[in-house]
């Protein structure tokens, strides 16, 4: 009698739960482990950075010791890869950056090294560093998503759209949703240029709505292009629908092609009426309207929303690059050193897009 093949023997009672239990518990498991490694080896390079500085600083050993020392511990540990000079010199920094080692305990502790080194490479202040730190863990950034962040100023352009929230929206969602706004918006990833037309920027947009999606921020899901409403037997289109999933609310978007209208506001208002008359349900908050124009006058714009009852929010789009130049530090490149510190050891980044 041969033994039964495996995939036929019957399955007892409840075992099909129990292994996507288990299956759940060992990729916890997984993770759990590989962030203590990482933890581990950048409490390691910190050490490292904090006993060169203090010998540097108290001894006054000079820089050709760290050269020196890249020698040795690559001839005493040759099978690992992250103690080149330049990674040496990184260590120093990042001691040098957080002095106490405490930092273990706030959102650089937690991020691979090869996310600090951007930290360290791309940004001169603490408050800074840890800012984009903590975004990076709360949206899982890889490190690509956490530089293309950085290099396009994120953290001064959250919350800077001109908006009424406070005064139309109950704490703590106005405070929310003017995060999830910025001012300005970039669009250089569409290639159009600064004569592109509204309808031309759209279907550009839904193209790349990955991009657009990422430029918006976490928590944005499309609904659709030119949604249709019908009112009174007539028919209007919204330019895009999206929906918020921490704010719990459709978010209309209006594309202007100029320079912002008092206007403006009324068309969007209506279109926000719309949405919560026939799209919303009971469960969803109150429907938000952003506008997006190619240059706006703050004052006016304030202005305009004074008497607004909706919530909306106005702010400019850029299809061209604007925004300066990266910042550039001391520090060699992270490409210096890039190669070798593949497969230290580190927990591996996050692909995630948001």
């Amino acid at each position: 009698m041969t033994d039964q093949p495996i995939s036929l023997v019957p399955l007892p009672q409840g075992y099909a739960d129990w292994l996507s239990e288990l299956k759940t518990r060992i990729h916890s498991a997984q993770q759990r482990a590989a962030l203590a490694v990482n933890r581990e080896l950048v409490l390691l390079y910190w050490q490292i950075g904090r006993d060169i500085l203090a010998r540097q600083t108290e001894q006054g050993w000079g820089a050709k010791v760290i050269e020196r020392l890249a020698h040795d511990l690559h001839t005493a540990f040759p099978q690992m890869k992250g103690f080149s000079r330049a990674n040496l010199m990184y260590m120093r920094a990042f001691a040098q950056a957080w002095p106490s080692e405490e930092f273990v305990q706030q959102p650089v502790g937690q991020l691979p090294w090869g996310h600090n080194l951007v930290l360290l490479s791309k940004l001169k202040s603490a408050d800074e560093r840890q800012w984009y730190a903590a975004k990076a863990i709360e949206h899982n950034w890889s490190r690509n998503v956490l530089v293309m962040q950085i290099e396009t100023r994120l953290r001064e352009r959250s919350g800077a759209a001109v908006t009424n929230f406070a005064q139309r929206l109950p704490q703590p969602q106005s405070d929310l949703a003017r995060e999830s706004l910025k001012d300005p918006y970039r669009f250089d990833f569409l290639g159009l240029t600064d004569e592109a037309q509204e309808r031309e920027i759209e279907n550009a947009l839904v193209r790349h709505v990955t991009e657009f999606l990422l430029e918006l921020g976490a928590g944005f899901a499309f609904v659709g292009r030119q949604v249709l409403l019908d009112v009174g037997g007539e028919e209007f289109f919204i330019d895009l629908l999206f929906y918020h999933l921490k704010l719990r609310c459709y978010v209309v978007i209006e594309l202007k092609a100029g320079k912002f209208k008092p206007e403006h506001l009324g068309q969007l208002g209506f279109y926000l009426t719309a949405v919560d008359r026939q799209v919303k349900s009971e469960q969803d908050a109150p429907t938000i309207g952003l506008l997006l124009c190619k240059s706006q006058n703050k004052v006016v714009a304030e202005y305009a929303l004074g008497d607004k009852t909706q919530p909306m929010g106005v702010a400019e789009y850029k299809l061209i690059e604007s925004l300066p130049a990266e910042l550039q530090t001391s520090l060699p490149s992270i490409e210096q050193i890039e190669a070798e510190l593949q497969g230290v050891g580190e927990a591996p980044p996050s692909t995630h897009p948001s």
